[in-house]
């Protein structure tokens, strides 16, 4: 029994290997110098991405040629997350004092300002959406809160939730606006939202979670978090001033956040974005590649040691994108 058990064990991690290992990334031509942090895949062939410089790109033929912009008026702004309903409906999201957010219904041709915050210590770092119509985004603690907004209507107005509904952080601790996947909304006013800093916290709405990644210090802490139903967490994160660090840099929980498990072998080096894919299959990526697992986060392998920000699942689809530092944009190819 003990033979048999031990060749399966074996025969399974070389078939989890071997799938691994047929996965690549693709370099995309992306003919831009800007920073990409903000990427949302409407389906398999519309993708749009959003960076520094008040940048905004289009693909409809999956990142086979690229439509460029720089928002009028947000030339200088950095645009560090966005999401996209179609080829034609856009939200971007503008981080800095002032912050904005703006929206396009005509592919970019013109952009309404549909919030905006003049606060001095204003700093966006989030959004997401659970439908065409319910959206949140989070910013930099006001007043020990997470500053938070949020839409019911496809993103045409939104609403500050009253600060004694937002979280209470504690004194350095914040959010990474690192690529847009800090925040996931599970329906309309329940979210999962990871902190860094000096401490690293998972807040369930009204539920606060001591996270065990690496924390304790500016750099260090959760960058990003995806959800797999209700119950499943993957958390990633860890130093982005040591990028090849592995330590404390991802956890799982399959029990809703009650507790959390290291990978037997997780991501290599910091992550900054983690995104699942279906089944038991996930994605991360960071400043020193891009790591793959097929069987729940236990096992990752290094599939690119190219540099990304933020890979995201097609909405309507199976292709996974990927955007970064000096304009680079990444397809996921088996």
């Amino acid at each position: 029994m003990y033979v048999k058990t031990k060749h399966y064990l074996l025969l399974l991690g070389c078939i989890l290997s071997i799938f691994s290992s047929a996965q690549s990334v693709q370099v995309l031509s992306a003919g831009t110098k800007s920073s990409f942090r903000g990427l949302s895949v409407v389906d398999d062939q519309t993708l749009w991405v959003s960076g520094s410089s008040g940048t905004v790109g289009r693909s409809i033929d999956g990142g086979k040629s690229w439509q460029w912009l720089s928002v009028k008026g947000y030339e200088k702004t950095d645009f560090r997350d966005i999401e996209a309903f179609d080829a034609q409906t856009v939200i971007i999201m503008g981080i800095a004092s002032p912050a904005y957010i703006l929206k396009t219904t005509d592919a970019g041709l013109s952009w309404t300002k549909v919030y905006e915050n003049r606060d001095s210590s204003m700093f966006l770092d989030a959004m997401d959406f659970v439908d065409a119509q319910h959206g949140i985004v989070i910013g930099d603690p006001l007043q020990g809160r997470v500053f938070m907004a949020q839409t019911a209507d496809g993103g045409n107005s939104w609403q500050e939730i009253p600060m004694n509904e937002r979280p209470v952080v504690a004194t350095g601790e914040a959010f990474f606006a690192s690529s847009g996947t800090n925040v996931r909304l599970y329906s309309p006013g329940q979210y999962a939202l990871a902190s860094g800093g000096k401490q690293a916290n998972l807040f369930l709405s009204s539920k606060k979670i001591n996270l065990p990644l690496i924390q304790g210090k500016e750099t260090k802490g959760s960058n990003s978090i995806a959800l797999k139903g209700k119950k499943t967490l993957m958390v990633v994160g860890g130093d982005f001033m040591t990028k090849d660090s592995t330590t404390l840099n991802c956890f799982i929980s399959t029990n809703g956040g009650k507790t959390f498990t290291a990978p037997k072998n997780g991501p290599h080096g910091y992550r900054s974005c983690v995104e699942y894919l279906g089944q038991k299959n996930w994605i991360a990526c960071g400043l020193n590649g891009v790591d793959f697992t097929t069987d729940e986060g236990k096992n990752w392998s290094w599939i690119s040691k190219e540099s990304f920000h933020v890979c995201r699942k097609a909405k309507n689809g199976s292709a996974v994108y990927f955007a970064g530092g000096g304009g680079r944009i990444g397809k996921l190819v088996n």
